[in-house]
């Protein structure tokens, strides 16, 4: 048990564990910390949602924050929190400086949830019909900003081994800096197993994302224009579902029953969806991070196609519980395969369970997490002294977008 910890959570949005794999892994870093004794407080600038969750139900105190007012500085001052929480590096950005200031022996934590630049990055080179190079990260602005951010962190969290190898090796990030802290899930033991629907009790192909998500919105682009019509030529009564939060207009409109194209929008249920789909489709051509939709498959027994973007890092040496395939024909032909094969099925499911087992336990990484916050805060001078450059952009962060901040707060009082 920690007695008198104190973590403060800078939310980009309030978390929505059942909208986004970010709202699932913010409640995940949650209970973590909360099974651990900390006293956990929730801010964020975000408008409430309908979806969001209950922080009070976590036992979170709850706290509405306001951008480029000083009002947070007296909020953070009296809450003096031994731990803070950037939810991504825009928020560090708006506040970073502002806790460096009033509470300079507070533990500045990055959770980078994606690495972003590298997401835009792959974005912008395949709009541009080409093949994405790491030299594409050197020249996108946004990683200028969020390499910064990592490097005014203490320790930033990384949920893709990736992309820690990335930033090490084309940001020459000190591997003091990157913390791997993948989604964290409870084992499956064989009853929840046995209590699945089988091969034969399961329909439809499905796709589950957030619409919000460029990669998402691109990846359903992908499947009604060229992957399902390649599926549908080979089962003419197949049904592709397409389930997922905050659907648009442009979204709607792809829906067409007679094709067996289906936009359900958003699932009340997302994972009584997935464990009764038969086969999960993820055609992403761009993104980063591991993918929540993947993750979910798996625990819920349900094998899936998806590419060597939307398989990047999730399953290390293991065999993938299902198949990767970039190019569309072999793409539909295995979702075709593994939809009618049931024996293939069943060893794909099995091998979703043994990723689960030695890749994502909660077991296998939240002590080992919880000591390394612990050891890095009890020698924080140290460990700040030997991170120059991170000094070095605190500086100039504290003398130029501290005055920024205050020039914005005083023109809205005008």
């Amino acid at each position: 048990m920690i007695v008198n910890q104190r973590v403060l959570i800078l939310g980009f949005v309030w978390p929505e564990p059942n909208s986004s794999a970010a709202g699932g892994r913010m409640v995940q870093l949650i209970s973590i910390f909360k099974e651990r004794g900390f006293e956990v407080t929730f801010a964020s600038s975000a408008s409430d949602s309908d979806y969001m969750v209950d922080l009070e139900s976590l036992a979170v105190a709850k706290k509405s924050i306001i951008l480029n007012c000083s009002s947070f500085d007296v909020f953070v001052k009296e809450l003096n929190p031994s731990i803070v929480l950037f939810d991504r590096f825009m928020m560090e950005e708006q506040y970073g400086w502002r806790v460096a200031e009033n509470c300079p022996d507070a533990l500045r934590l990055l959770d980078t949830e994606d690495l972003h630049c590298l997401r835009l990055a792959r974005q912008k080179a395949f709009k541009e019909n080409r093949q994405f190079t790491t030299e594409d990260l050197l020249v996108e602005d946004v990683a200028k900003r969020e390499i910064a951010s990592i490097l005014r962190c203490d320790v930033s969290l990384m949920i893709s081994e990736y992309e820690m190898e990335l930033l090490q090796s084309i940001f020459k990030i000190d591997s003091n800096l990157l913390y791997y802290l993948p989604l964290l899930l409870e084992p499956i033991n064989d009853s929840t197993i046995q209590n699945l629907p089988s091969f034969e009790e399961r329909n439809n192909f499905v796709f589950i994302g957030n619409f919000l998500h460029e990669p998402n919105w691109n990846a359903v682009q992908y499947l009604k224009e060229t992957i399902w019509p390649l599926i549908r030529k080979q089962m003419p009564e197949a049904f592709l579902q397409i389930y997922g939060a905050y659907p648009s207009q442009k979204v709607l409109q792809l829906h067409k029953l007679a094709d067996g194209f289906q936009i359900m929008g958003r699932a009340d249920e997302a994972q009584e969806v997935v464990r009764n789909s038969r086969v999960v489709l993820a055609p992403l051509r761009f993104g980063a991070g591991i993918k929540g939709k993947l993750v979910e498959a798996m625990q819920f027994g349900t094998p899936s196609i998806t590419t060597i973007i939307g398989a990047e890092s999730m399953c290390g040496d293991l065999p993938w519980n299902g198949f990767i395939a970039d190019e569309p024909q072999v793409f539909s032909d295995k979702a075709v395969e593994l939809y009618q094969d049931a024996t293939l099925w069943r060893k794909a499911q099995e091998n979703g369970f043994e990723i689960i087992e030695k890749r994502y336990l909660k077991s296998l990484f939240t002590n080992d997490f919880v000591n390394h916050i612990l050891k890095v805060k009890s020698h924080l001078k140290q460990h700040r002294l030997s991170n120059f450059m991170g000094t070095l952009l605190q500086h100039h962060t504290l003398t130029s977008t501290k005055y920024m901040s205050r020039w914005i707060e005083e023109k809205k009082k005008l």
